[in-house]
């Protein structure tokens, strides 16, 4: 189900809240229009052993503008959207087996 905005925000917190991190800059957020692709096998996050989460937003705009508040809040990535299609917000926990 595509979520708005604020509802991404508020999930991605409270799933952040869980994650025993303190800082943004533990995590890595993105956008992608296949997270299979981009989370699991470009990123290398493991599935099982690792802490993520992943919403699909109404529109590609949402996911971009959702991407943009968390990078201003000091998570890693980048704004460089793979394309106009891309209205999956992801975020991962960085650590030693992952690729950014």
């Amino acid at each position: 189900m595509a979520k708005d905005f604020q509802t991404i925000i508020n999930e991605i917190q409270q799933h952040l809240a869980k994650s025993g991190k303190r800082y943004y800059s533990d995590f890595y957020i993105g956008i992608t229009n296949d997270v299979e692709r981009r989370m699991f096998k470009e990123h290398n996050v493991s599935k099982d052993k690792a802490w993520w989460i992943y919403r699909t937003a109404q529109s590609s705009d949402i996911a971009k503008k959702v991407e943009t508040h968390f990078l201003e809040q000091g998570m890693r990535g980048d704004n460089k959207s793979e394309n106009s299609t891309s209205n999956i917000v992801y975020c991962y926990a960085v650590s030693p087996t992952t690729t950014e």
